[in-house]
């Protein structure tokens, strides 16, 4: 989902050096480096990718009055033990939570109960939007939060009982950076010793582009001094207005990422863009932008998130029929695969 944020990180001019140490400390923006990702995986699918989604959404919003009866959006779907985990987000109206669902295939998904909801400095707003992977016999969540957003984190053993870290784990940048207003749209990878974390940063401007930080335990993060690692798309192009729900994979000796554009009009698309390196990204511009084709899509696509089979690239991902950039497009969940 997309937001227009308010407030922004600003350092000032601080002439206390014990000030300034706490002010970087706690805006995230004393951490950078130079750093690829490791070599890709040489097998799996490489493109180029063709688009077949279902024609009905696989997860739909709840009943009025319910936590997810406004909007139902930003699936993140990992498998564990045979058995997929939907950690999705649902907005009642007022706030956006992060509900769990199961499913033994990934196209029937049985809702089981909300797991997340904003407390403490996470204001009223969201605690949600996010991404799962499991490590070590654990789930790690990360997800938005905060005003001006922020990301956090939360863990668990069930899927269904989570424990939150406590203060952001990723904040936005100094004053002048590409993500000094805003860090939202998490998606994290594991590649080695580090967790690969790509996000959306707004900067002062309001726009918005991806950006890219690693980290060994999850908690402590390093951004990228190569950061915006994809900026607006040319005028005219899906991408013209901001970027952001970036979904990050490793097949057929590339990095691949489907990533949400948003045009001047606010509709929005999935499109595709190719690392060698996880830093450096050209678009894939014989790749015709995903759009929805049925009445429940017609206006959003958004949200992916992916699995990587023998046999192609599994894609949920969120839709709507009210080109809005944030909320009120009576979003729901799609599934399609790219071969």
């Amino acid at each position: 989902m997309f937001a227009t944020f308010g407030h922004f990180c600003k350092l000032g001019n601080v002439r206390n050096k014990l000030l300034l140490i706490s002010v970087l400390a706690t805006c995230g923006c004393g951490r950078y480096a130079d750093f690829t990702l490791p070599s890709p995986d040489p097998n799996g699918p490489r493109g180029p990718f063709h688009w077949q989604a279902q024609v009905a959404p696989v997860l739909g919003r709840g009943p009025q009055g319910a936590w997810d009866s406004s909007d139902v959006l930003n699936p993140s779907v990992v498998r564990i033990g045979g058995r997929y985990l939907n950690l999705y987000s649902g907005f009642d109206g007022k706030t956006w939570h992060t509900g769990a669902a199961n499913s033994t295939d990934g196209v029937k998904w049985n809702k089981r109960q909300r797991v997340l909801s904003p407390a403490g400095w996470e204001g009223q707003y969201i605690a949600a939007n996010g991404t799962v992977i499991e490590s070590n016999g654990e789930l790690l969540y990360w997800y938005q939060a905060g005003d001006p957003p922020r990301i956090a984190l939360a863990r668990s053993h069930d899927a269904l009982s989570w424990q939150k870290h406590g203060d952001a784990v990723l904040s936005p940048g100094p004053t002048g950076s590409f993500d000094e207003r805003a860090v939202a749209d998490p998606y994290v990878i594991r590649r080695g010793e580090f967790f690969f974390l790509f996000y959306l940063g707004q900067n002062r401007a309001r726009q918005q582009k991806l950006g890219l930080a690693r980290s060994r335990d999850g908690i402590v993060w390093e951004k990228s001094r190569a950061n915006p690692i994809l900026d607006l798309g040319r005028d005219g192009a899906f991408d013209e207005n901001g970027l952001g729900e970036p979904a990050v994979w490793s097949s057929g000796g590339s990095y691949w990422m489907l990533y949400t554009g948003r045009d001047r009009r606010e509709h929005r698309r999935i499109g595709l863009a190719r690392s060698a390196d996880g830093v450096k990204w050209r678009r894939e511009e014989n790749f015709q932008p995903l759009e929805g084709t049925e009445d429940w899509d017609r206006a959003v696509m958004c949200d992916p998130t992916v699995e990587v089979t023998p046999e192609g690239i599994r894609v949920w991902f969120g839709g709507g029929d009210v080109p809005s950039p944030d909320q009120g497009l009576h979003g729901q969940i799609g599934l399609g695969v790219l071969r």
